[in-house]
């Protein structure tokens, strides 16, 4: 039995990879969305696919998933790290800098959409409960599609970009008392709504409070001596004990376990960690939430679901309707003009991947029967699988019709930044030169990566992440796609040259100013594309040349002028290998 068990694993497995390998990736070429391109691989390799024609073609077993339960434990961490990485972005001041169309918009789409949703649940017969399950699961809509549809159309900064932003930010950030919610519906039958939520409310506030004093006087303390301690290695174990911890402690409470992922990700926000941890921490979420929509699309019984046909029909068609006149209504009172507004309604419309995770936990808390997560689920998935249709529809709705200026709802990130300096390594040296350009009133963006001191330099006001600067996520995330300037002043020559290396291939035009040990390490700089480099020992050495030169005798006006004439050359020198 145990060799059994562990070659369907094993087997399991292989047919995952192959489908995160080189099945998405196809898909992805083919502009289909890696959360779409997941749930079509589970629907086809689950049991409601390839798996029901296994036992009359056993060929077929070695191409399909034979045990989806043994893989829902790793798919529900790829949903507390999706919800940890959303806590990471939903930091105070960007919430408060989006209040008007968050709280506005966002706000009245979903709530608005979960009444109506759930009004029309209670109408086909739904228990109280159930529909209010089912219309807070179907108001949410798709980040991930939403924002992927318009990064690859290049509108994600435009007004329909930052609309839609802000609509999904207040709807991610729901996500967790929705959770709360829902995981108590089916307890107690004799119990009240009110009893209910404030069985929720005193619970909720418990778990939160824990969270908010270890992360407010333990968290960044215990980053910092992983930090130190040994990098990346360290601070990755911290990173999962983070996630991992948060959520046994809302378990603990009876709540659910992406809530304390999700708080304990939005207090990490507010340390210099934030990046580091985000770029880390992005390809196990992306994997193990590839398992999780496979999971989902594994349980989207398409057969059963035929058989409620008018339902489904039904469901879809009026999902569509009511989200998206709600949501047309919403953004037009508090984020812009009406094809501004058209078009975010149609990306908003269809349900959200945080559907299947809401009628999930509904029933596991049975406040939904099996029958009405298959068809509710079939509904969600169906929705999302139209998402990239709607929105070509809708962006050519709203280009027939005269454009609207409409209010920048603008997010402020370091990715937005332009004509500022990003500067790598902030020892002595950097420090120096991020001192004399902020005389000039020159914006710095510093990374470093010594724990200690980022933290001594934030204290005082300094915008420094700890960040290794040869990755183009951290680059990115500093804002080097609009940084007038780089400098790399850091000691290790070898991360030197990495880093230069890694910032000439995101901008070939940026200019690079490079600190190097030596007249060797200042050619290999110069061949990575260092604009310009300055050698620590040239300086060294004419520094001392120029006091030997005074000791004998010699004229200040004489000496400045041999030293210049020598550093042009040292420097041409060091520098010609880079031309």
């Amino acid at each position: 039995m145990e060799t059994t068990t562990h070659d369907i694993w094993l087997n399991d497995a292989i047919v995952f990879l192959v489908a995160a390998g080189i099945v998405i990736p196809v898909l992805r070429l083919a502009r289909v969305p890696a959360v779409l391109g997941f749930l079509l691989a589970g629907v086809a390799l689950g049991p409601f696919g390839i798996g029901t024609l296994a036992k009359a073609f056993p060929l077929l077993s070695y191409v399909s998933i034979a045990d989806p339960a043994a893989a829902e434990p790793f798919a529900e961490l790829g949903v507390l790290f999706l919800l940890f990485l959303l806590g990471l972005e939903l930091s105070f001041e960007r919430l408060w800098a989006l209040r008007r169309a968050v709280l506005g918009a966002g706000g009245l789409q979903a709530g608005i959409s979960a009444v109506l949703i759930g009004g029309a649940a209670v109408v086909t017969g739904a228990t109280v409960p159930a529909a209010i399950a089912v219309g807070l699961a179907l108001a949410l809509s798709s980040t991930a599609i939403v924002m992927q549809v318009l990064t690859d159309e290049k509108r994600a900064t435009q007004p329909v970009g930052r609309t839609a932003l802000a609509v999904l930010l207040f709807q991610d950030l729901m996500v967790a008392p929705i959770l709360i919610l829902v995981g108590f519906l089916g307890r107690d039958s004799d119990a009240g709504l009110v009893t209910v939520l404030a069985e929720a409310l005193v619970k909720g506030v418990l778990a939160v409070a824990a969270i908010f004093l270890v992360g407010r006087f333990v968290l960044k303390d215990a980053f910092r001596l992983a930090a130190r301690a040994g990098g990346r290695d360290f601070l990755m174990g911290i990173t999962l004990l983070t996630v991992i911890g948060g959520a046994v402690i809302t378990a603990g409470a009876g709540l659910s376990l992406p809530l304390g992922a999700f708080l304990a990700g939005l207090l990490l926000g507010e340390t210099e960690f934030k990046h580091q941890t985000e770029v880390d921490i992005e390809p196990f979420k992306g994997l193990l939430l590839g398992l999780f929509f496979m999971t989902v699309g594994m349980g989207l019984d398409l057969a059963g679901a035929w058989q409620h046909l008018p339902a489904v029909l039904g469901g879809l068609v009026g999902l569509l309707l009511i989200k998206g006149v709600v949501a047309f209504a919403a953004c037009r009172l508090f984020a812009g003009g009406a094809p501004m507004s058209l078009e975010a309604a149609f990306l908003l419309a269809p349900a959200g991947e945080f559907a299947f995770v809401v009628v999930q936990t509904a029933g596991a808390a049975g406040a939904l029967d099996g029958q009405t997560v298959t068809i509710v689920s079939v509904i969600a998935g169906l929705s999302m699988m139209l998402a990239p249709i709607l929105a070509r529809l809708g962006r050519a709705q709203a280009a027939r019709r005269e454009p609207e200026p409409s209010p920048a709802a603008g997010l402020e990130d370091f990715a937005g930044l332009s004509d500022h300096v990003v500067i790598a390594g902030y020892g002595r040296v950097g420090h120096t030169i991020a001192r004399i350009l902020e005389v000039e009133e020159t914006e710095i963006v510093a990374l470093e990566r010594n724990a200690g001191v980022v933290a001594r330099e934030r204290e005082l006001g300094v915008r420094i992440y700890l960040g290794d600067a040869s990755r183009p996520e951290i680059l990115l995330k500093a804002g080097a796609a609009e940084a007038r300037l780089f400098v790399v002043t850091v000691d290790d020559p070898a991360d030197a040259e990495r880093i230069v290396t890694g910032v000439r291939q995101l901008r070939a035009d940026a200019p690079i100013l490079a600190r190097a040990s030596d007249s060797e390490h200042a050619r290999r700089l110069a061949k990575a594309g260092a604009s310009f480099v300055i050698p620590d020992a040239i300086e060294a050495g004419l520094q001392l040349a120029g006091r030997a030169l005074g000791e004998y005798g010699y004229t200040s006006e004489l000496i400045r002028t041999r030293i210049a004439g020598e550093r042009e050359a040292e420097y041409q020198r060091a520098n010609e290998d880079g031309d």
